[in-house]
């Protein structure tokens, strides 16, 4: 970090979880594509993405989010999502973020805008009432009904999809999915990716599943089901996760249980909400998900070279 002094940065919420959007002072990571920047990020500056979303600056639930110019001529920018462990393909709630970040920018208005990330061009649409719906990737269930041994619990059925992330997804009963109880569902969930990859069980081209979705009944009215989902790292999502809910709409359809274009109402752990349906298309399913994001701060962050914690607490 020899040449960064500073970042700039605006943070948001969407349903409870933050984004911190990296607006000034990263280098430009280098490459053609989005995956291309993503991977040369995670050679040559590591050290950034732990600086600015760990602790002393941040902690284990913020997702960063890198601005750079766009990959393609019909989009607004690019964005490299990252968290407390590593580099996400896509963000739904960070994504939500990202354009209400821009909008506080005054680098776009209401209306549709195209981002590239990692995974693919993506298009979001901002309500002049602040609402944020986002256009995902394409979503698919690429395993149905998998069985997994978890020491203390036993044996776990659930599927496996794409959401623009690897989700295992599942219903555990007997299993409240309350607030309160977080340090007990972060245990399983963590016991549960844990024996995943022990398993063998993974996504395309041997893709590890780095997220796991809990499922139970709604306590908001209107809601259709009630998630608890793990992230790469130690957090757990508080919003009711993008990327996990186009997940989920994908394995209800292979199911033959939602139809394109019918409403799905989740509610994420905080009792917050999106509203997603799907869309097909000559590309597969493509997901479109409803949230509300909120501009909370914008601020630099400091680097003094003599700062034991420069580069965060890993």
């Amino acid at each position: 970090m020899s040449t960064v002094d500073r970042i700039e940065v605006v943070d948001s919420h969407t349903g409870g979880e933050p984004t911190r959007v990296v607006i000034h002072g990263w280098p430009e990571p280098p490459g053609a594509t989005m995956a291309e920047r993503r991977a040369s990020m995670q050679r040559e500056h590591d050290h950034l993405r732990r600086a600015v979303v760990l602790e002393p600056r941040g902690h284990d639930a913020v997702v960063g989010a890198l601005l750079t110019p766009p990959e393609r001529s019909d989009s607004a920018a690019g964005v490299v999502f990252f968290n407390d462990a590593s580099y996400l393909g896509m963000c739904g709630h960070g994504l939500i973020g990202v354009v209400r970040t821009l909008e506080h920018l005054g680098r776009i208005t209401s209306g549709e805008v195209r981002i590239d990330t990692p995974v693919g061009q993506v298009s979001a649409t901002l309500d002049p009432a602040g609402a944020v719906t986002i256009r995902n990737v394409p979503s698919r269930m690429l395993h149905q009904d998998v069985s997994v041994q978890v020491p203390g619990i036993g044996e776990v059925h659930g599927d496996v999809a794409w959401g623009g992330n690897w989700f295992f997804l599942t219903e555990i009963p007997g299993l409240a999915l309350a607030l309160e109880h977080r340090a007990e569902l972060l245990r399983i969930t963590t016991q549960l990716r844990d024996a995943l990859a022990a398993a063998g069980i993974v996504g395309d081209d041997g893709a590890v599943i780095d997220h796991v979705e809990l499922f139970g009944p709604p306590t908001v009215a209107g809601a259709d089901s009630r998630n608890f989902v793990l992230c790469p790292g130690a957090a757990y999502d508080r919003s009711p996760c993008g990327t996990g809910t186009s997940a989920k709409m994908a394995t209800l359809h292979a199911r033959g249980t939602l139809a394109p274009g019918a409403r799905w109402v989740q509610e994420g752990i905080l009792g917050t909400i999106f509203t997603g349906w799907l869309t097909e298309s000559s590309e597969g399913l493509v997901p479109s998900i409803v949230g509300h994001a909120y501009i909370t701060a914008r601020s630099t962050l400091l680097f003094d070279p003599a700062d034991p914690f420069r580069s965060g607490i890993a």
